[in-house]
């Protein structure tokens, strides 16, 4: 509840306010069958019609009374439970955009979300219900007990007998109830990524016709959350027929031993009316809080899910940075020996990334190139520190990436992400999220380096045309130069393109690679890429192979030390010779004889013809 305290403190008038309003339908609800009995025992039963009348007139007072605190009751207690939730779940999704990428691992998307809207939801629920039924269930069951009690101690036994049964009977629902609640909830998680999965990638499962697959997936998970749902409702399910059965068996023993009372002359017909409601309402007070207690049951299991975020630990953060003032000035990035690995289940101690040392320095392009899963993007996600080295240092201007502020470590690095995103917005919306405070001819200038402001002046609105929810609107390519302009606008001093001109044409991507050697001469650039031509130009190129670095140099150097490098050139070119581009002789020195191609292989436009 410490951790509660400065939810509850903006909203702490409203916390009182609210179960003090609801007293009033308390004493309402104590006070309106006195005052029936009152008319039956001495009004009807003296046929004084002005005695009838003033008490029905008090009747109708109290009840204006309790109208007026029920609806300021509960005005007071949906301002408490929904302030208190909404700022929980800020709170809540202020944390998961703290957590480093290996924190997002240990949780899947949908039950993130699960945790932010539903889980926050149940706990709403439970402060809404327990705000209202906090004093008034506890009040009318010490009201109508002593009430009872006043009235007739003989009879109120019966009360004494049955309650014990009923705790009993709540305390046993409830201890079932809690397990099946946080399995209903994990079933939830399932069903939610499930649904974020299949529509995030709806237009995979429309291309490959997987629309069927996709609706029975979602049927199966959607099925098991219902039985696990029914499963754990159950509990309150049965909470109503027991507590009704009390209920019908209580008021048959008090109308029996009553009846015999009034018969007896021991007791009135006005007070066993009374005596009835009053038993109604002591185990309808009992059945309020019983439901108070199985949402509280639900809310618990919810909670425990949302004090797992807020209690879990940031493996990244710069609370020990030696050097937290210190900005990115010139680009230069040193690797020392990494080496790193993820430490989610399934591959806690696999390395990724072994021994890999190398220096780019200032205004260097570096290209690295390799297989897939040779370890390229963890590489470089290890300089803006979107994971932390298992072993090793990763130096940005001679400083360990550890001792920056992230703030200022990743305002110094751009960083194009293989999964290129854009959001819901305009086009100058998305480029801004580079540089919110840059000016519309900057913002231009940044499209026309990423070859963008062509097809985007070609949009109805232009820099105003709206984007879908992860880029629906724009083709693959153009997702690209977009996502590669939002990063030059930043004006980075270490930028990074992760394969982030695959979907572009080569023709495209050579002015791209042409406006960075004329416009970012002093930004160190480490570029990613499958295409031996995107890199071939690079100062230095890194040949990666199963998260080892088995070649470094330049273009050329590596087509005589790298057979690696060697076979992909000759693979991409169409070379038939791994040094064909150099050694091959010029075209008619070949040896051909007449009817046979046995000439060496040229590769011409990016096809084989025999010289």
């Amino acid at each position: 509840m410490k951790r509660y305290k400065k939810y509850i403190a903006p909203y702490l008038a409203a916390f009182i306010c609210g179960p003090l309003m609801m007293l009033t339908e308390v004493a309402g609800e104590v006070t309106l069958p006195k005052l029936m009995s009152l008319i039956v025992n001495n009004g009807v039963a003296n046929h004084d019609i002005p005695y009838i009348l003033r008490t029905g007139g008090l009747m109708l007072l109290a009840i204006a009374f309790m109208a007026t605190g029920g609806i300021l009751g509960a005005y007071f207690a949906a301002k408490a439970s929904i302030g208190f939730t909404s700022d929980l779940r800020r709170d809540v999704f202020k944390k998961v955009q703290q957590f480093s990428f290996e924190n997002i691992d240990a949780f899947s998307t949908g039950s993130l979300v699960t945790r932010l809207t539903n889980d926050i939801q149940q706990v709403q629920n439970v402060l809404l219900m327990g705000l209202k039924m906090a004093l008034r269930s506890p009040g009318m069951l010490v009201g109508g007990l002593i009430m009872a009690f006043m009235m007739n101690p003989r009879l109120a036994v019966v009360i004494v007998v049955i309650v014990p049964l009923l705790l009993g009977s709540i305390i046993l629902i409830l201890r079932t109830a809690f397990p099946r609640f946080e399995i209903m909830q994990e079933k939830l998680d399932r069903l939610n990524s499930g649904i974020q999965e299949a529509l995030t990638n709806v237009r995979v499962v429309k291309s490959f016709v997987r629309e069927d697959f996709e609706i029975e997936k979602f049927s199966a998970l959607n099925g098991d959350l219902m039985d696990n749902s029914i499963r754990a409702l159950k509990i309150v399910i049965m909470t109503m027929p027991v507590m009704t059965l009390a209920m019908n068996i209580t008021t048959v023993a008090v109308v029996w031993n009553g009846g015999n009372l009034i018969i007896a002359g021991d007791m009135q017909v006005g007070d066993l009316t009374a005596f009835t409601t009053y038993i109604v309402q002591i185990l309808m007070s009992l059945m309020m809080l019983s439901m108070v207690f199985l949402q509280s049951s639900r809310a618990r299991a919810s909670l425990k899910r949302i004090n797992e975020v807020l209690d879990t630990k940031i493996d990244l953060n710069d609370d020990q940075a030696a050097h937290r003032d210190k900005l990115v000035s010139e680009g230069r990035v040193e690797f020392r020996d990494v080496s790193f690995g993820y430490h989610t289940s399934g591959r806690k101690g696999e390395l990724v990334l072994e021994h890999i040392s190398f220096t780019a320095e200032p205004g260097q392009t570096v290209g690295i190139i390799g297989a897939t899963g040779s370890g390229k993007t963890s590489l470089v996600q290890l300089i803006p520190r979107l994971y932390d080295v298992t072993s090793g240092e990763v130096l940005v201007d001679g400083v360990d990436v550890r001792d920056y502020s992230l703030k200022h470590l990743r305002d110094g690095v751009g960083m194009v992400l293989q999964k290129n995103d854009l959001f819901t917005g305009t086009i100058e919306e998305n480029l801004r999220w580079g540089d919110e405070d840059a000016s519309e001819d900057e913002v231009v200038a940044a499209a026309k380096s990423a070859q963008a402001d062509e097809f985007v002046r070609a949009f109805k609105h232009g820099y105003g045309s709206g984007i879908g929810q992860g880029g629906a609107g724009v083709s693959g390519g153009q997702k690209q130069r977009l996502c590669i302009a939002r990063a030059l606008l930043k004006k980075p001093k270490i930028l990074i393109l992760d394969d982030s001109t695959s979907a572009v044409d080569t023709a495209t991507e050579a002015k791209i690679r042409e406006c960075f050697r004329n416009e970012l001469s002093g930004t160190t650039k480490i570029i990613i890429a499958q295409r031996i031509s995107s890199v071939q130009e690079a100062d230095k190129i890194i040949v990666l192979d199963d998260g080892k670095i088995i070649g470094m140099g330049t273009h050329e150097e590596l087509l005589v030390s790298c057979t690696e490098y060697e076979e992909i050139y000759a693979t991409q070119t169409g070379q038939g010779t791994a040094q064909a581009g150099q050694n091959t002789p010029p075209v008619g020195q070949g040896t051909a004889q007449t009817g046979k191609k046995t000439g060496p292989l040229l590769a011409v436009n990016g096809r084989e013809v025999t010289a």
